[in-house]
C-alpha cells in the first residue's frame, strides 16, 4: 500500500532530521570540503544540526518544508530562502565553520542571487524514493516562491548527478549558467518567471 504523504513547515525539534537530509543532499565529498581533513562527518553534522535548529540561518527549520508519512516520520525536505538574503543567512555557517573547524569560508562565491527563491537542499530518504515526494516538495517550494514574490525558483545541481538534473528538468527547470560550489562543478537552474 502506498504511503500517504503530507507537507508541513519544519519545526525546531525536526533539526536533527533536517540536518541529516541536508548533509545527504550535499554529498560526503562536499561536506569534507567544508570540514577539512582534521575533522569528521560527525563534527559537520553537529554544526548543521545547530544551524537547522536556529533561526536566520540558511539551513534553519524556518526555511524548511517537511514531507511527512502517515505515522509522523519525515520522509524528505526542501530548504529554501530568498536569494537576496544569502550573505546574511550564510554568516552563521561561516562563523560556525571558523569556530568548529578553523576554516574560513567567507570568500565562498554566492550560490544564488537576489530575485530568486533559492532551493538550497532537497532530499528524500532512500526508502521513500520513487513515490513522487521530491516532485511534491519542488511544487510546494515553487508555490512558496510565488507567494513570496521572490521571482523564479533557482537551484544548483551537481554536474556529476545527471539523475537529479533530469528530475529538475522534467518539472520545468531550465539551465541558466555554470557555477562551482563545495569544490564541485554545478549547473544553475531556474523554474518560473
Amino acid at each position: 500500500m502506498q504511503e500517504k504523504i503530507t507537507l508541513r513547515p519544519g519545526r525546531k525539534e525536526d533539526a536533527p532530521v533536517i540536518a541529516e537530509l541536508i548533509v545527504m543532499a550535499m554529498t560526503d565529498e562536499c561536506c569534507r570540503h567544508f570540514y577539512g581533513e582534521n575533522h569528521t562527518a560527525e563534527d559537520f553534522m553537529r554544526l548543521i544540526t545547530d544551524l537547522a535548529a536556529g533561526s536566520d540561518t540558511q539551513y534553519s527549520y524556518e526555511n524548511t518544508i517537511c514531507a511527512m508519512t502517515d505515522d509522523g516520520q519525515i520522509a524528505g525536505i526542501s530548504v529554501s530562502y530568498d536569494g537576496g538574503r544569502l550573505y546574511e543567512l550564510r554568516q552563521a555557517f561561516i562563523n560556525g565553520a571558523k569556530t568548529a573547524f578553523g576554516i574560513d569560508h567567507s570568500s565562498m562565491k554566492p550560490e544564488t542571487q537576489a530575485g530568486e527563491l533559492y532551493l538550497d537542499s532537497l532530499a528524500v530518504y532512500p526508502r521513500f524514493r520513487g513515490m513522487g515526494i521530491a516532485k511534491m516538495l519542488i511544487e510546494a517550494t515553487a508555490e512558496k516562491a510565488r507567494s513570496m514574490g521572490c521571482g523564479p525558483l533557482g537551484l544548483l545541481v551537481d554536474e556529476g548527478n545527471p539523475k537529479a538534473g533530469c528530475l529538475y528538468e522534467s518539472v520545468g527547470f531550465r539551465f541558466v549558467n555554470d557555477s562551482d560550489w563545495g569544490g564541485h562543478h554545478m549547473r544553475h537552474l531556474q523554474m518560473g518567471k
